[in-house]
C-alpha cells in the first residue's frame, strides 16, 4: 500500500534501501543442499538423518532433538558432512530415540534450522477392536471387524479356522482397513475367524470369532433397503488409500451407488469399487476431500437411503509467499511476508538465526506477518519464516541487512489528526527541526488503539507535502499514528504518536438469524449480537419484518439494541413464512438481509421429537461442523435429517444421520460464502420440529484466494449536475461474483488541489448519490471505491465535471458616490468577493430621499466590465440614496447597503450645470456614451468661439507685420465634426495642424475645482490645432491647477507637464485630438466622461520649419477671414472662459499668447 512522491533524482536511491531490493532477495551466503526427512527403523538398528549446508566458510552444523541442542557422543554422532549417525537405536521406557530432530547451519551471516524430520520406531499394540461372534439367515451378509494401532499402519489379513482365508471367491471381501465382508453366506462359512496384523516390526493376531449360519425357512418377505455399515468420516494424509464401506440388506438385493454431495464428479482414475458397493481411492489428493454419499435402491423401484460420510485430505504445509531480503537503515521499518497453506491450516512462526524470535514493542507478528519497527544494528540477522502442523514442517529464509548512517534527521513534528469520515483520517506534520531539508519521504504509520498484537500498516510518501488521508480505516474504531522522516542513508526516530477516532457507519451486516419452532404456531427467532467490525459503530435497534411465502403484506416489529430474540405466536400451521433482519447505529439503517423461510409443523396429537439445539461453526473456508443435542425429555429418536444449502441457491439432497451421531462435518463449499443448515428428529410418530440456522464461510488464507477475493471497482460512473452546487453521481455495480456489495465511498475534490484537507467523502450503500455544497462554475474530480465482504476495491477512474454557474450571492463591495458637479455624482464600486462568478452588468438604484419614501427608484445598468457610472442631473439640496447589485444569465444577486448623498445647495443656472444625460429619461438604459447639448450651452460655444478667432486674426496681423514668425507659446485645440472646419483669413498663419498626442503620460491634470472641461460624449473624428499669438504687457499666471484625476488605467486623462528650457521659461498646455475608436474599449470611459485624450508633446519640426506648417494645413480649414464661423458637434460644451499663458520671445519683443478655451 505504499504510495511515493518523490524528487527523480531520489527515487532509485529510495527504493533501493527502502523497498525489497531484488539483489537482495537472492541472497545465498547459507543454505541447505539436504535436510532430514522422516524415517522409520527398527529398535537397535542403526540410523542415518542426512544434512548438508552451503554457505561462505566456516560453516558449522549442529543437531536438536525435540528442540533441544544435542551433544555429540558414543551414542549420537556427527558426520564430516553434517549428517547424524545413530549407531543403535535406543526404545526403553527410560530412554528413547525416537523424536523430532532437526539440523542448525551457522556462519557469520548467521544461522538457519532445517525442516523437521520424525524418526520412528517400528511397532504394533494390542489390538483396539476384536471382532465379535455373528449369527446370520443362510443367503445373507456377515461382516467382522478389528482395528490395530501400528507404526508404520499394518497390513491386515484373515483366517478361517486357523488357516488363510481364501479369496478366490467374489463372495468375500477383504478390504485395506481390516473389515471382512461375507455375502450370500452359505452353510460351509460358518466357523472360527480372527485377524492377523502385520508390520516391519511385528506380527500380531485377534481374538477369534464364531460365525453361525441359520437356515432360512420359507420364503423372504418384501424387506425395504437398509445400510448395516455406511462409511465414517475420515481424516487421512496425502497419497494414502481410504475404504469407504457401504454394506446394505433388502429385498429383493439393493443396488448401491456413490456421489458426491457437491455434485463434482468421483475420480475415476484413483477410485474403484471394491465387492458389492465398497469405494476404495488409492493415492489421495486434496481434491478428494469432501461429502460422499452412499445410495441403497431398491431395483425397480424409488424406495432408497442413503448414507453419508466425510473424507479430509491432510496436506502438509507449503509456503505460498515467501519473505524476502531487505535492507534497512537504522531506524527504518523491516517488514516480512509470509503465506502458507496445509490441511490442516499450518501454524507459523518466526526464528531469528535459528531460535525463536522474541516479541516485543518493537518486534511484533501481526498473524503471519513479522514487522521491526526502529531497527537497531542487532537487528541485522537471518529470519527463517517456520509453518508447521501434523503432516510436517517447511521453512523459508530471509535476511535483514541494517545500514548505519549517524547523520539522521529529527523526528516530525506536532502531529495533528483529524476525522473527516467513517473510514478517512487527515493526518498533518510539521518537518523535522534538524536536517529537514535532506528528507527524502515520509513514513506513516498506523494501527489499531484497542486490543493487543494488532497489525501495524505503513504508507509511505514524498517529500512534498506534510498531510496524508488515511482511507482504509474501520469505522468506530480508535487508531494510533506516528511518522518517520527518511533520508537517503538513515531515517529519524519516531515521532510523538497521536490517538483519533473514526466516526460511526451504518452496520456491514445484518445478525445471523436462527429459527425454531416448538409447536405448530410458533416460531422463535434469535440472533447474536454483532460484534464490533461488523456493527462499525453501537447498535441502536434492530427491525425484524417477516409475511407469509403466499402473502405480500410485510409486518416489521422494532426491538430495542441488547434483543437477541423474539418469539412470534398465534402463526398458521404448516405454513412457511419469509423472515429479514435489519440493524441501525445512530448513522442509519443498514441494508436488510435475505429472506429466509421456515415452515411452522403440521398439527398432530402425537408428540414428535423437539427441535435440536444446534450450533455451528467454520472449520476452514470451505467446511462447516455443526453440533446439535435433543433435550432430554424428547420422545425416542431413530435418526436425524439434515439439509443444507447457500442464500439463493437451491437445497441440497437430505441427508439421513444415526441417532447416535451428534455432529457432522459440511464439506465442499465455497469460501466467503452464507449457509443455511436445517436439522430435525425424527421418530416412529413422525418428523420433528426443525432447527434453522445461517453461517458464513470465511475467506481462504491462501495467496491464491486473496488475490481472488479483491473485487473490481465500480464501472460506468457518470455524473450530471442538477444545480450550481449539486450534482448527482451514479455507477453501476461491477460483474463479478464473489460476494454481495454492502456499501460504497465516493471521494471528490476541486480539480487541481494538492491539498490533502480539500478532499471530501460520501458513504451510501445505493448505486448513486446525490453531492451536495459545491462551489459553482467549478470543475470537480469524482472517484468511487466499493466494499465488499470487509474488502475494499481500488478508486475507480476519475470522472471530471464543470458545475453550472451561479447567479452572485453577495453584492458589490465598497460603493462610493463622489459629488463632481454641483448635480453629477461618480458611483464607484468594486466586483463581489467571491470566485467563479461572472457578473455580466450592474444594476443601480437611485432615488431622492422623497422618492425613497414613495418606493420610486430610478434605475441604471452598467456593463459587468465597468465599475463606474454617473449619475445627472441631481437636485440640489436634496439627499440621494443609492445602491447596486450585480446580475449574469442566472439571476439577479442582492443590493448592496443604502449609501447616502447629500447634494449642495445652489444656484439651479450655474453655467456648471452643463453635463446632463437624456439618456435618464428610459428606466433602464446601457449608456451609449453621448451627451445633449442644450440651448444656453450652444449660446456659450458661439461666443467662446467668436473671441477665440479674433484672438488668432490679431495675432496674425501682429506676425505679419514683424515680418518673420513667431513662436508660439501655447497651442489651442478645437474639436469638431468631419466635412467642418474654420474659416480663416488667407494671411493667418496656421501651426501645429494635426499633432497627435499619445494617450498615456506620466503627469496628469485633474479637471475637478477647474475651469477645464472633460468631455465624455465619445471620441471625435478628427482635431484641428489653431494658435494665434498677441502682444502683451504683463505675463500672465497659469491658473490651471494641477491634480490627478486618473481612476484606472487606459481612462481618457487630462496631462499638464512643464518642460525646462535654456530660452526663457514656457508652459505649454496642448488639448490632443480624439481617439476614434469606440468608448466602449476605453473600459469604462463612459461612465467616468473622460473620453478625452491629452498630452504635452512638442512638435519642434513644425517650430523650426514655418513653412512645412503652413504647407501642412488641412483643406478643412478653408482660407484666412475674418468672420470666421465655427460650427461644432452638438455633443461638447465650451464655457466663456481663457487660459492665458506667458511667454518670453526675445529680449527686445514681448508678445502676448492668448487662447480661448475650447475644452473638450
Amino acid at each position: 500500500m505504499a504510495k511515493f512522491k518523490m524528487k527523480v533524482g531520489h527515487i532509485w536511491l529510495f527504493l533501493f534501501l527502502f523497498l525489497r531490493s531484488p539483489s537482495v532477495s537472492g541472497f545465498s551466503e547459507l543454505s541447505f543442499i539436504t535436510e532430514p526427512s522422516d524415517v522409520t527403523v527398527l529398535p537397535k538398528d542403526p540410523a542415518v538423518l542426512d544434512c548438508q549446508a552451503h554457505g561462505l566458510p566456516p560453516v558449522i552444523i549442529k543437531w536438536l532433538k525435540n528442540g533441544v541442542r544435542l551433544a555429540e557422543s558414543e551414542h549420537i554422532q556427527f558426520l564430516p558432512n553434517g549428517s547424524l549417525y545413530i549407531p543403535k537405536i535406543k526404545h526403553t521406557k527410560e530412554e528413547s530415540d525416537e523424536g523430532f530432530y532437526q539440523c542448525l547451519s551457522k556462519n557469520k551471516f548467521g544461522a538457519i534450522l532445517s525442516q523437521r524430520s520424525r524418526l520412528t520406531i517400528a511397532s504394533i499394540s494390542e489390538f483396539v477392536l476384536h471382532p465379535l461372534p455373528t449369527e446370520v439367515t443362510e443367503g445373507s451378509v456377515a461382516r467382522f471387524s478389528c482395528a490395530v494401532t501400528s507404526r508404520p499402519p499394518a497390513t491386515v489379513t484373515w483366517e478361517f479356522n486357523q488357516s488363510t482365508l481364501p479369496l478366490q471367491t467374489d463372495r468375500i471381501t477383504v478390504l485395506p482397513n481390516g473389515v471382512l465382508q461375507i455375502h450370500s453366506v452359505q452353510l460351509k462359512d460358518a466357523g472360527q475367524y480372527r485377524c492377523v496384523a502385520t508390520n516391519i516390526g511385528s506380527r500380531l493376531k485377534s481374538r477369534e470369532a464364531t460365525l453361525r449360519v441359520v437356515q432360512s425357512v420359507g420364503a423372504e418377505t418384501h424387506r425395504r433397503p437398509r445400510i448395516i455399515a455406511g462409511p465414517q468420516n475420515m481424516t487421512v494424509s496425502l497419497h494414502q488409500t481410504v475404504v469407504l464401506e457401504c454394506l446394505a440388506t433388502g429385498n429383493p438385493w439393493p443396488i448401491i451407488s456413490w456421489s458426491r454431495a457437491d455434485s463434482k464428479p468421483i475420480d475415476v482414475y484413483k477410485a474403484k469399487v471394491l465387492g458389492n458397493g465398497n469405494l476404495v481411492i488409492t493415492d489421495v489428493k486434496s481434491k478428494h476431500s469432501g461429502v460422499y454419499l452412499c445410495r441403497a435402491t431398491t431395483p425397480g423401484t424409488r424406495n432408497y437411503t442413503i448414507a453419508a460420510a466425510n473424507l479430509t485430505v491432510q496436506v502438509p504445509p507449503s509456503i505460498v509467499e515467501r519473505p524476502e531480503s531487505q535492507t534497512r537503515p537504522r531506524a527504518g521499518t523491516a517488514r516480512f511476508m509470509c503465506q502458507a497453506e496445509g490441511v490442516p491450516t499450518p501454524r507459523i512462526s518466526w526464528l531469528k538465526n535459528g531460535e525463536e524470535v522474541h516479541l516485543n514493542g518493537r518486534i511484533k507478528m501481526y498473524n503471519s506477518k513479522l514487522v521491526i519497527t526502529q531497527i537497531i544494528p542487532e537487528d541485522d540477522a537471518i529470519y527463517q519464516c517456520m509453518a508447521e502442523s501434523e503432516q510436517g514442517s517447511v521453512l523459508s529464509l530471509a535476511r535483514l541487512i541494517v545500514v548505519m548512517s549517524e547523520d539522521r534527521p529529527s523526528a516530525p513534528r506536532n502531529i495533528h489528526a483529524e476525522t473527516i469520515s467513517s473510514s478517512a483520517i487527515l493526518l498533518a506534520w510539521e518537518r523535522p527541526l534538524f536536517n529537514a531539508e535532506r528528507v527524502i519521504a515520509y513514513s506513516i504509520h498506523y494501527m489499531k488503539a484497542e486490543g493487543l498484537n494488532n497489525e501495524e500498516y505503513q504508507v509511505v510518501i514524498g517529500n512534498d507535502t506534510t498531510s496524508y488521508i488515511i482511507d482504509d480505516l474501520e469505522p468506530a474504531r480508535n487508531y494510533t499514528f506516528y511518522i518517520v522522516a527518511y533520508m537517503p542513508m538513515g531515517a529519524s526516530r519516531m515521532s510523538d504518536q497521536v490517538s483519533q477516532h473514526t466516526l460511526e457507519d451504518v452496520p456491514l451486516r445484518t445478525p445471523e438469524l436462527h429459527l425454531i419452532s416448538h409447536n405448530s404456531t410458533d416460531i422463535r427467532v434469535s440472533w447474536q449480537q454483532l460484534p464490533s467490525k461488523l456493527s462499525r459503530g453501537r447498535v441502536s435497534a434492530y427491525r425484524l419484518s417477516y409475511r407469509t411465502a403466499a402473502d405480500s403484506a410485510v409486518i416489521s416489529v422494532e426491538l430495542p439494541q441488547n434483543s437477541t430474540e423474539y418469539l412470534l405466536e398465534g402463526l398458521q400451521p404448516d405454513t412457511i413464512y419469509l423472515f429479514r433482519m435489519a440493524a441501525a447505529t445512530r448513522v442509519g439503517w443498514c441494508e436488510p438481509s435475505a429472506w429466509t423461510s421456515h415452515r411452522t409443523p403440521k398439527t398432530s396429537s402425537h408428540k414428535v421429537p423437539s427441535a435440536p439445539i444446534c450450533q455451528l461453526e467454520p472449520l476452514n473456508c470451505t467446511s462447516i461442523v455443526a453440533r446439535w443435542q435433543t433435550a432430554p425429555e424428547s420422545e425416542a429418536v431413530l435418526g436425524y435429517r439434515l439439509r443444507y444449502h447457500e442464500e439463493k441457491q437451491p437445497e441440497q439432497p437430505v441427508i439421513q444421520l444415526q441417532a447416535q451421531t451428534y455432529t457432522y462435518t459440511i464439506s465442499g463449499l465455497d469460501p466467503r460464502r452464507r449457509y443455511r443448515v436445517k436439522i430435525l428428529a425424527f421418530s416412529q410418530l413422525g418428523d420433528g420440529y426443525e432447527t434453522d440456522q445461517a453461517i458464513s464461510t470465511p475467506g481462504c488464507v491462501s495467496a491464491r484466494d486473496q488475490m481472488a477475493a479483491t473485487p473490481p471497482p465500480p464501472d460506468h460512473v457518470t455524473v450530471s449536475a442538477n444545480s450550481s452546487s449539486e450534482v448527482s453521481l451514479r455507477w453501476k455495480h461491477p460483474t463479478f461474483t464473489s460476494g454481495k456489495a454492502v456499501s460504497y465511498t465516493v471521494r471528490y475534490t476541486i480539480v487541481g488541489t494538492h491539498n490533502a484537507s480539500a478532499l471530501r467523502y460520501l458513504q451510501t450503500t445505493k448505486e448513486n448519490v446525490t453531492v451536495q455544497n459545491l462551489d459553482p462554475n467549478t470543475r470537480y474530480e469524482f472517484v468511487v471505491r466499493l466494499h465488499v465482504d470487509q474488502m475494499s476495491s481500488p478508486w475507480s477512474p476519475a470522472v471530471y465535471h464543470h458545475t453550472l454557474p451561479a447567479a452572485p450571492r453577495r453584492p458589490p463591495t465598497g460603493l462610493r458616490v463622489t459629488l463632481i458637479e454641483e448635480d453629477t455624482a461618480l458611483v464607484s464600486w468594486k466586483e463581489p468577493t467571491e470566485s467563479n462568478v461572472v457578473v455580466t452588468h450592474y444594476t443601480i438604484l437611485y432615488a431622492s430621499q422623497t422618492s425613497w419614501m414613495a418606493g420610486r427608484w430610478q434605475i441604471i445598468q452598467r456593463e459587468g466590465s465597468h465599475t463606474m457610472a454617473l449619475l445627472e442631473k441631481l437636485e440640489p439640496g436634496n439627499v440621494y440614496m443609492v445602491k447596486i447589485s450585480a446580475s449574469n444569465q442566472v439571476g439577479d444577486g442582492p443590493f448592496s447597503d443604502v449609501v447616502e448623498l447629500a447634494m449642495k445647495r445652489g444656484n439651479a443656472q450655474h453655467s456648471k450645470k452643463a453635463w446632463h444625460s437624456h439618456s435618464f429619461q428610459h428606466t433602464v438604459v446601457f449608456s451609449d456614451g453621448l451627451y445633449h447639448i442644450d440651448q444656453r450651452s450652444m449660446t456659450g460655444i458661439i461666443v467662446g468661439v467668436s473671441i477665440a478667432l479674433a484672438c488668432i486674426v490679431m495675432c496674425a496681423l501682429i506676425l505679419i507685420s514683424k515680418g518673420r514668425p513667431r513662436k508660439s507659446s501655447s497651442n489651442k485645440a478645437i474639436p469638431e465634426t468631419p466635412g467642418e472646419g474654420l474659416s480663416l483669413h488667407h494671411e493667418c498663419h496656421v501651426e501645429n495642424a494635426d499633432a497627435l498626442i499619445p494617450m498615456m503620460s506620466t503627469r496628469f491634470m485633474d479637471a475637478k475645482n477647474s475651469n477645464i472641461v472633460i468631455n465624455g460624449a465619445g471620441p471625435a473624428m478628427s482635431k484641428r490645432w489653431l494658435l494665434c499669438n498677441k502682444d502683451i504687457s504683463t505675463p500672465i499666471e497659469n491658473n490651471v491647477e494641477g491634480r490627478v484625476s486618473l481612476y484606472e488605467a487606459g481612462k481618457t486623462i487630462l496631462r499638464y507637464e512643464e518642460h525646462l528650457r535654456s530660452a526663457p521659461s514656457s508652459q505649454e498646455i496642448n488639448f490632443g485630438p480624439f481617439h476614434a475608436e469606440s468608448s466602449q474599449g476605453s473600459d469604462g470611459s463612459q461612465e467616468t466622461g473622460d473620453s478625452g485624450h491629452y498630452s504635452n508633446e512638442e512638435s519642434n519640426e513644425e517650430m523650426s520649419n514655418p513653412s512645412t506648417n503652413q504647407s501642412s494645413r488641412p483643406e478643412s480649414f478653408g482660407p484666412c477671414d475674418d468672420a470666421s464661423t465655427v460650427e461644432m458637434k452638438p455633443s461638447f460644451q465650451v464655457e466663456n472662459e481663457q487660459i492665458c499663458l506667458s511667454l518670453q520671445l526675445s529680449a527686445s519683443d514681448t508678445a502676448r499668447s492668448c487662447r480661448a478655451s475650447d475644452g473638450s
